[in-house]
Formats: C-alpha cells, structure tokens, sequence
C-alpha cells in the first residue's frame, strides 16, 4: 500500500492550505504553529523531494523580489494525484480510528 507518512501528510496539507503561498519556509511555520512543535527546515526539504518525485506537488520559481535581495523563491503546489492519496490517507486513518475507538468506549 502507497500511503502517506505523517510528515508528508502534514507537508501536503500545509502546501494545499497555504495556496500561492507554499514556500519552504511558511510551510515550516505553518506546520510548527499548528503542531506547536518546532519543525526545522531540514525536516520538510527530504520529504518534499519524495513528495516531488512521487508526483504529489510541483514547484515554480518566482519572480526575483526586492524584499529577498532579489532571490527567487520555491512555491509547492499540490497536484491532483497528492489531493487524492490524501483523502485515501485519510479515510484509512478515520477507518482505524473508529476501529480503536470501539475498545476505548468499554473502558
């Protein structure tokens, strides 16, 4: 089975939240804001390549910008491909859930 990983699922999550905005960067605040845990850039960069070369997100290069000393910067979008495996993710997860929550209510 070809399901997600955690990381890669709060990663694509975090890419299809942030729209036009998916960048290395917001994607690893947006992620540690919601965790409330620290993510370091180090630990989006190998799972974004994976996600990339699954054919789950693409990426563009912006325009040069002033405020970045004229960088480009990296945007992620999730294809339609990384829409589905995450639904699918999501109704396994929700099928386990609801197999251990049938033990949790007879305690």
């Amino acid at each position: 089975m070809n399901l997600l990983t955690r990381v890669e699922e709060f990663i694509l999550l975090a890419i299809w939240s942030l729209g036009d905005n998916a960048y290395s960067l917001a994607i690893q605040k947006k992620i540690s804001e919601i965790s409330e845990e620290k993510w370091s850039l180090g630990t989006i960069y190998a799972p974004l390549e994976r996600l990339e070369k699954r054919g789950l997100l693409t990426n563009r290069m912006t325009d040069p910008t002033p405020e970045r000393g004229g960088r480009q910067r990296r945007i992620y979008t999730i294809t339609p491909e990384g829409i589905d495996l995450l639904m699918k993710t999501r109704k396994v997860e929700q099928s386990m859930w609801a197999i251990v929550s049938k033990y949790t209510e007879r305690a």
